[in-house]
């Protein structure tokens, strides 16, 4: 592990460290913000994606100067500083090889009998993909931005395209259908849905800085999703879980915006089928409550997981 430092979050001072945890020869890159052996279970933060890295999380830091636990991030592998693997095509970037690479982090780290964890969009999605497997260690779990199947996320996020300008969704479907999905032009107009229904308000430095490493190494997630957040033809195009749900015997959190693109028919599965869950919608967030509504929302993630330390 590298050598802490000292950081400031809020008006404490917080140990930060980063490491590399082996996984089947590749590294997996992680920072812990706070102190592992407080007594209190740690916060791990899974991002989304797949393959946009964590930087857009960081605000969740604020949570071991507020509660006294650590709070771990990490860059799944292929994206941010863990190992790139840009010669990897579908067949290797499927769902379980994320699920295991996670299990070997708690491992690693030797938190794997006591953890809460957070998963925001593809990140809900890895993390409902652990939870449904009972994992002794899992004291809770938020689920935040997240589908329950991809099936309703396409179907939801065609009526959002729809309510888009005309030229905007001309646009769209003509390098969608001609495959220039990397033209300007697309990136331009996927930019409108993205401000309506990703962030709405202008990027922070740290969901930037996702985005900036997303643009430089995207293999992960033209491979398991697609060109834009609305356009799925990767490996995950399939991916359910709705008939799997029932299984998860962790208490969950859900998280929703009201302008999400996670509309609430994508997130319902998980409030009709998971046993012991709650549900919070912030009026004024899209797909980033963390940061279009921070306070708020780092206050009710804060009071869910302390409920069940």
């Amino acid at each position: 592990m590298g050598l802490s430092v000292a950081r400031v979050e809020g008006k404490r001072i917080m140990a930060v460290s980063e490491g590399e945890a082996d996984f089947r020869g590749w590294k997996t890159w992680y920072r812990i913000t706070g102190d592992l052996t407080s007594g209190k279970p740690p916060l791990v933060c899974l991002h989304g994606g797949p393959g946009v890295p964590h930087n857009y999380l960081l605000r969740y830091t604020a949570l071991a100067a507020q509660t006294g636990r650590a709070v771990i991030h990490y860059d799944q592998v292929g994206c941010g500083r863990s190992t790139h693997l840009r010669e990897k095509g579908p067949d290797f970037w499927q769902v379980p090889l994320f699920v295991e690479e996670l299990d070997n982090l708690l491992r690693h780290l030797g938190i794997a009998g006591g953890y809460h964890l957070l998963g925001q969009s593809w990140g809900g999605m890895l993390a409902s993909e652990h939870a449904v497997l009972r994992p002794a260690g899992l004291r809770s779990l938020v689920i935040s931005n997240s589908p329950a199947s991809m099936e309703l996320w396409l179907q939801e996020a065609g009526k959002l395209r729809d309510l888009l300008p005309t030229d905007v969704q001309a646009t769209l479907l003509r390098h969608e259908a001609a495959g220039t999905t990397s033209d300007p032009e697309y990136e331009t107009a996927m930019m409108v849905f993205y401000e309506r229904h990703v962030c709405r308000i202008p990027f922070p430095e740290e969901v930037a800085a996702s985005f900036a490493l997303l643009a430089e190494d995207p293999t992960v997630y033209h491979t398991m999703n697609g060109p834009s957040e609305f356009h799925c033809i990767g490996t995950i195009k399939e991916w359910s879980i709705i008939d799997r749900l029932h299984q998860i015997a962790a208490p969950t959190l859900l998280i929703s915006g009201r302008h999400d693109e996670a509309t609430p028919a994508v997130v319902q599965p998980f409030a009709d089928r998971i046993p012991n869950v709650r549900w919070t919608v912030f009026e004024e967030s899209s797909h980033l409550p963390h940061v279009e509504e921070p306070e708020a929302c780092l206050a009710a993630v804060a009071a869910f997981i302390a409920s069940y330390d």
